[in-house]
């Protein structure tokens, strides 16, 4: 089982996260991409690579935006290192 970080976990590692937030116990982020083939082309990549990680990430895309969310399910819902080594590889990807 995972361990959920602390208020002050989750802040120090948003200040690596640039434009991430952290709102109702997730890690959130809006991407604007050129146009929808390229917010589908992103959503693959980062996809297979979440995949890779086993864990899952909650995605939403309309046209060129493409909204992520994080939360770990076995932390109770909570944001984990696993969610915040997500979101720094999507930058990565991004």
């Amino acid at each position: 089982m995972s361990q959920a970080l602390t208020h002050e976990q989750v802040q120090s590692a948003l200040a690596e996260l640039s434009g991430w937030t952290h709102e109702n116990d997730k890690l959130k982020k809006t991407f604007e991409r050129q146009d929808f083939k390229d917010a589908l082309s992103f959503i693959v990549r980062l996809g297979l690579h979440a995949e890779c990680m086993d864990h899952h990430p909650e995605l939403f895309n309309v046209y060129n935006r493409v909204v992520i969310e994080l939360t770990t399910h076995d932390a109770g819902n909570k944001v984990t290192q696993k969610d915040v080594n997500l979101a720094k590889a999507i930058e990565s990807i991004a």
